[in-house]
């Protein structure tokens, strides 16, 4: 009978416990439950607003705390990139930061290339693009001179830049301008011609203005004077910070940064306890995230013009995007873990989910990139010296989302012009979409820029780009997201290749360590036995 009291005392108590340990999740996973509450409301929001029309001025507003968060996301690269890569790498000796550089750059482009075949296959076997669609859809000009020996050029000058300083504001990209130039022609005529049926000017006269024309006294000699527009090839400082060049740099100077011994411990201090501080902040920011994300979702929706009528247009591209995305993500990805690390993917997904959807709000893998470092470094608990040198190499150059749009978009635009592309064309598109995701800045709609090599490589029209601007807002937050996802399983997997070696680089430090302590304490190895006895204790 005693017995009987204690049986239902535990089952009273059996659901405060599950109760309890609902309440313990939701405490240690609050900023995660806050973003995805700011995402959905903010997805409310943005479509109640929309039915009321606002004004440009109060779009601005309900956009404004989201900018914030933007800028303070942005605000944190420039030291978290310098910090964390000087750490990472002078934190190893060059052998080791070699190896592990050589496993990175495989694995990115081994995965880029993967997303590019496969948003190839799916471009072809779904065939989204139509030639009566390119007639429903409005058409705007775009400038075709770059090309593509441009980019490559531009990617190769990045990587060295001429100022440092400049480098972390500005990269340098080719630029073409007009340029009206002054000019002379002098002509001569017969007597039987006239100066009005005498043709003066060159042919291409839409580039050309006329001045004055003057005839000598005898008729025989016309000077002609004119203005024409010449273009012009030049370089050009853009916006946005130089990740190439700062990691260039970076690389090189950790790696005789760990070189110097004892004396350049204080720069590695300083450099230390700079991340220390910057991931503090970004403690602050990412607390301000929910907030931030619900207003910039809600602003970016309002702006859209017509969703329904550009969704009936574009549906099936969109759908072949999404598609390979997802496959590519949710699939290639988790099982190149599986196979590699042999550990449940998905777990790291769980871990990384918070940067995971910063960067479906931000659309920028720069800005999600102080998330990132916080998810894997505390919830999957990789080693900080690999997350310091795969991420923000990651963020620049592994473009996996990037790259399977830019192979789509040229396929599709080919087909809304009648045009089949070739086994070599196709080719062609997988080589250049990778040098182009490579050389796409790690900011939002950068892919549409670098776009414009891929098209200019197959020769199709250039302003065709334009049709898909009406969704690339869209699409350019889910290859985001899919780019932070790459990078995450990517320093899953290094950390995996590289942990034996990691741990026999700590083992070796120790033992030299241990060893300059006792030399420095006055002790000396093979002293007779009492060194032995020291030894062994």
């Amino acid at each position: 009978m005693a017995d009987r009291p204690m049986l239902e005392d535990t089952k009273t108590q059996m659901p405060q416990t599950k109760c309890g340990k609902v309440l313990s999740w939701c405490r240690v996973n609050l900023l995660l439950l806050l973003t995805i509450v700011g995402v959905v409301l903010g997805v409310i929001l943005g479509f109640l607003v929309r039915m009321a029309k606002p004004s440009p001025e109060a779009i601005e507003l309900i956009s404004f705390p989201g900018e914030i968060l933007m800028r303070a996301l942005k605000m944190l690269i420039l030291p978290l990139i310098i910090s964390s890569l000087i750490m990472g790498v002078s934190s190893l000796d060059a052998k080791e930061s070699g190896r592990m550089g050589v496993r990175t750059l495989v694995y990115y482009f081994a995965t880029t290339f993967a997303a590019i075949i496969l948003g190839i296959i799916l471009v072809v076997a779904i065939h989204p693009g139509k030639k009566d669609l390119k007639d429903e859809l409005a058409v705007n000009e775009a400038d075709s001179r770059i090309t593509g020996v441009d980019g490559f050029l531009d990617l190769i000058r990045n990587f060295f830049p001429d100022n440092l300083a400049q480098a972390c504001f500005a990269h340098v990209k080719t630029t073409y301008t007009n340029v009206t130039v002054r000019k002379k022609r002098i002509e001569f005529i017969t007597i039987s011609d006239t100066v009005e049926n005498t043709t003066f000017l060159p042919s291409n006269s839409t580039t050309i203005s006329l001045i004055n024309i003057t005839t000598s006294p005898e008729g025989k000699k016309t000077i002609v004077e004119y203005t024409e527009q010449v273009v012009r090839k030049g370089l050009q400082s853009g916006n946005g910070i130089n990740v190439l060049g700062l990691i260039c740099f970076c690389v090189g100077f950790s790696i005789y940064l760990s070189k110097m011994g004892p004396r350049g411990q204080v720069m590695i201090q300083f450099f230390d306890i700079l991340n220390e501080i910057v991931m503090k902040l970004i403690m602050l920011v990412m607390w301000y995230s929910p907030f931030g994300i619900m207003f910039l979702i809600a602003g970016k929706i309002i702006e859209v013009d017509d969703i329904r009528e550009v969704a009936a247009q574009l549906g099936l591209y969109i759908v072949t995007v999404i598609v390979g995305l997802v496959i590519h993500a949710g699939i290639v990805l988790p099982l190149i873990y599986l196979v590699i690390v042999r550990k449940n993917p998905f777990k790291l997904f769980r871990a990384v989910f918070q940067a995971w959807i910063t960067a479906l709000a931000t659309a920028s893998s720069s800005a999600t990139l102080p998330v990132t470092f916080k998810c894997l470094e505390d919830n999957m608990k990789i080693d900080k010296r690999v997350t310091r040198f795969v991420l923000p190499v990651g963020a620049t150059i592994n473009m996996d989302g990037t790259a399977l749009y830019e192979a789509v978009a040229p396929v599709f635009i080919a087909q809304m012009n009648g045009r089949e592309l070739s086994f070599g064309e196709l080719l062609t598109v997988s080589v250049t979409a990778t040098c182009a995701s490579i050389g796409a800045a790690a900011i939002p709609s950068a892919g549409l820029v670098t776009m414009l090599m891929v098209l200019t490589s197959v020769n199709l029209p250039v302003e065709d780009v334009s049709i898909i601007l009406a969704v690339d807002w869209f699409l350019d937050r889910l290859r985001t997201s899919c780019n932070v996802l790459g990078d995450s399983y990517g320093a899953g997997v290094i950390a995996h290749l590289c942990r034996d070696e990691l741990t026999q680089f700590d083992r070796q430090h120790m033992e030299l360590e241990t060893r300059d302590s006792k030399i420095n304490g006055g002790e000396t190895v093979g002293d007779g036995d009492e060194g032995s006895d020291d030894r062994n204790v």
